[in-house]
């Protein structure tokens, strides 16, 4: 395992997400190895840590002023082994090889745990929509597309939203592809409902990593219900995580974004939410105009040279982070645990430094990774390649029942794989080793390739 680990570092040095990424599956892996020698012998893990392919390309495109912009594409095609590559497209200042190869890593496993035939892929730009016109969106997706869509396909490549990716952006990629290639397919999920979009979907991830929290409580004979809740983030995940926390009877007292974070001790309702809402969708301003409307609520600014994150130090019995990686490291899992809080479940991706797991793990947290409780998003994605497959549009009610079905399962796999191969309870193992098993014996059965 560490030469393996070395030979990574090795080719690409600077890569650090991504060897954060490998190292932590590959740390829980060893027993599955141990009793599949085959697996070894077939090089798998030098074969799954290599992407398929890798493609980086240029995108200028004009703003306003007449000025010729040129930014960087990219579409890491990660595992195709059990269908056809699917993941987010992330417009983001900090896009770069060594998080999106992290991002379509950890996609080929959550994929996997889905049980849909889905690939594992990622990509991006280091493109930042934030403070652009519409017409400077369009242009820079349109542009954007004109090179990604000869690598896309139904079959082959089907890309959804991530970060700095909305509907608004989806839309713009969309018509691009349909204009290039002639036809309406289900080149993207995410989509408009009027034109192949599934209900729900814009929801899932969120829905979905509250599901998944609330099958860990039952373990316990818990719910939710009356439980107060730190979420982090303002964006879509965290919007709709708060949204079914509260139906099912939670207290939430903060969310951020990049400028700083509330502190609303009353607890956000349902009114407060849409207020967040029309702030972040529609107006696409700060969290902090939420204090003025809300006086009784306490913002507290970004600061950078803080050693921790003052958002994860305040009494609490459930943490959600849903920003970004990396936000929570061993001096906030600590706070964390002093005030309180017993479960952690992770809505973006890899928000957890290894340090924090490993507070988490020794103080015995109920701790859900991103692959398995934030599958949910792309579980939908799934459903809508179905549903647009089939020319049908499913009713709210059913698909979140799939979705509620899918994270309950996804529970299960990881509770029963961490149970056979000696970590039980343990679902960051349970994820890894479950999602492992299924991808690299689809590899096997396809040969070398």
């Amino acid at each position: 395992m560490e030469d393996i680990l070395k030979s990574i570092i090795a080719r690409d040095p600077h890569e650090n997400e991504f060897h954060q990424a490998v190292k932590e599956v590959l740390e829980t892996i060893q027993p599955v190895l141990e009793r599949n020698p085959e697996y070894r012998q077939a090089a798998v893990l030098e074969r799954i840590t290599e992407p398929e392919r890798v493609v980086m390309f240029r995108v200028p495109w004009v703003d306003d002023a007449g000025q010729v912009r040129v930014n960087r594409g990219f579409r890491i095609q990660m595992n195709s082994a059990i269908g056809p590559y699917k993941g987010g497209i992330r417009f983001h200042p900090s896009v770069n090889l060594s998080i999106l190869k992290f991002l379509a890593f950890e996609q080929v496993f959550k994929n996997a745990l889905t049980t849909l035939s889905m690939g594992g892929g990622k990509g991006g730009s280091d493109f930042d929509p934030k403070g652009k016109s519409d017409n400077e969106v369009m242009r820079f997706c349109q542009s954007f597309m004109l090179e990604l869509s000869r690598h896309l396909g139904p079959d082959t490549d089907v890309p959804a939203g991530d970060i700095g990716v909305g509907a608004r952006e989806i839309g713009y990629m969309f018509g691009m592809y349909k204009r290039l290639r002639n036809e309406f397919t289900g080149i993207l999920t995410g989509k408009g409902l009027g034109w192949g979009g599934s209900l729900i979907r814009p929801e899932a991830t969120g829905y979905g990593c509250v599901y998944f929290a609330s099958e860990m409580l039952a373990t316990q004979n818990e719910s939710l219900e009356g439980k107060t809740c730190l979420v982090s983030g303002a964006g879509n995940v965290a919007q709709h995580t708060v949204e079914k926390l509260i139906e099912m009877g939670a207290k939430v007292v903060t969310m951020s974004d990049s400028s700083g974070y509330i502190y609303d001790e009353e607890g956000i309702d349902r009114s407060k939410l849409d207020f967040i809402m029309r702030l972040k969708n529609i107006r696409r301003a700060r969290i902090m105009e939420y204090v003025d409307k809300y006086s009784e609520t306490v913002y507290t600014e970004a600061d950078t040279t803080l050693d921790h994150n003052p958002l994860w130090n305040h009494k609490a019995d459930c943490a959600f982070p849903c920003a970004t990686q990396n936000e929570i490291n061993g001096k906030d899992a600590q706070n964390l645990v002093n005030n309180g809080v017993r479960l952690v479940a992770e809505g973006s991706n890899m928000p957890s430094t290894p340090e924090a797991i490993d507070i988490y793990l020794d103080n015995k947290i109920l701790y859900a990774p991103g692959k398995a409780s934030n599958a949910g998003g792309v579980a939908v994605s799934g459903l809508e390649m179905a549903q647009n497959s089939m020319r049908l549009n499913w009713p709210r009610e059913e698909v979140d029942s799939r979705l509620r079905m899918i994270m309950k399962s996804i529970h299960q796999s990881c509770l029963d794989a961490a149970e056979e191969y000696g970590r039980p309870g343990n679902y960051l193992a349970g994820a890894n080793i479950a999602g492992f098993i299924r991808v690299v014996n689809a590899m096997l059965d396809q040969g070398l390739v």
